[in-house]
C-alpha cells in the first residue's frame, strides 16, 4: 500500500471538491493502492470557538458581498464538475473547526475516517449545519461507524484538543500553507483539487509499479 496523507479543513470547499474527484477515481479503479489518512489544517486557526456570522466573515475576508460572490464563482463551477451541488446560501456561520478535527482524528483511530469526513462536508456545504457545535458533530457521527455516545463524552472534555493544535502547527512547519494538500508516499506533494483523470493516472502508474490490477 502507498500512504496518501491529506491535509484538509472541513470548511474548505476545495477540499470537498478534491475529495469528490479522488473518490470517483478510486471507485473507477476498484482496487487501488492507497492507505488514506486525513490530517488537520485549519483555514482559520484564530477563529473564536463560537465561530463568526457568515456574512461578517465574508465581508472581512473579501471586502463586500459582490467580491465574495465573485471569489466563490469558480468554487461553484468546479463543484458541479465534481458532481457536487453546494448550498452555500444555507451556511449562516463560519465555525471554529478544532472539534471537527478532533472527531476526524478519532474516526481515524476507529477506521471510519472517510465516512466521517464525507458526512462532515455534506453537513456543512449542503445542509448548512454549524459543525463547530458539539451536538451537530455527535449527530454527524451517527451511521458512520463510530459510537456517538463515545463521541459525545469525548467532545464534552478537552480530549486531544492540544493534539490537534500541535498537528496543525506541525503541518505548517512542514511547509504546508494551503488546503487541500496531498502527500504521496511521504515525499511527493500535490496541492489543490486535482481532477479524476489526474488521480486515475497516478493510480494506474502506481498499480503498474506495484503489480496491482
Amino acid at each position: 500500500m502507498v500512504k496518501l496523507d491529506i491535509f484538509s479543513d472541513p470548511i474548505c470547499p476545495w477540499c470537498y471538491i478534491g475529495k469528490s474527484y479522488l473518490d470517483r477515481a478510486l471507485e473507477k479503479a476498484g482496487n487501488h493502492p492507497f492507505n488514506i489518512q486525513w490530517h488537520p489544517f485549519q483555514l482559520n486557526p484564530e477563529m473564536p470557538l463560537e465561530g463568526l456570522d457568515r456574512k461578517k466573515y465574508l465581508e472581512a475576508k473579501f471586502g463586500n458581498k459582490d467580491l465574495a460572490v465573485k471569489a466563490y464563482k469558480p468554487v461553484v463551477e468546479h463543484a458541479l464538475l465534481a458532481g457536487l451541488n453546494l448550498k452555500l446560501e444555507n451556511i449562516t456561520k463560519t465555525p471554529n473547526t478544532l472539534s471537527a478535527h478532533r472527531l476526524i482524528f478519532w474516526a481515524w483511530q476507529e477506521g471510519v475516517q472517510n465516512a466521517v469526513v464525507s458526512a462532515m462536508f455534506k453537513a456543512y456545504f449542503v445542509e448548512g449545519r454549524d459543525i463547530g457545535r458539539n451536538e451537530v458533530l455527535v449527530d454527524i457521527s451517527h451511521n458512520t461507524g463510530i459510537d456517538r455516545d463515545l463521541v459525545s463524552r469525548l467532545l464534552e472534555g478537552q480530549n486531544d484538543h492540544e493534539q490537534i493544535i500541535e498537528l496543525d502547527k506541525a503541518a505548517r512547519k512542514m511547509g504546508i500553507n494551503s488546503a487541500p494538500t496531498f502527500i504521496l508516499n511521504g515525499k511527493h506533494v500535490i496541492t489543490g483539487a486535482q481532477n479524476v483523470e489526474f488521480w486515475s493516472n497516478i493510480i494506474n502508474e502506481l498499480g503498474a509499479n506495484l503489480g496491482v490490477s
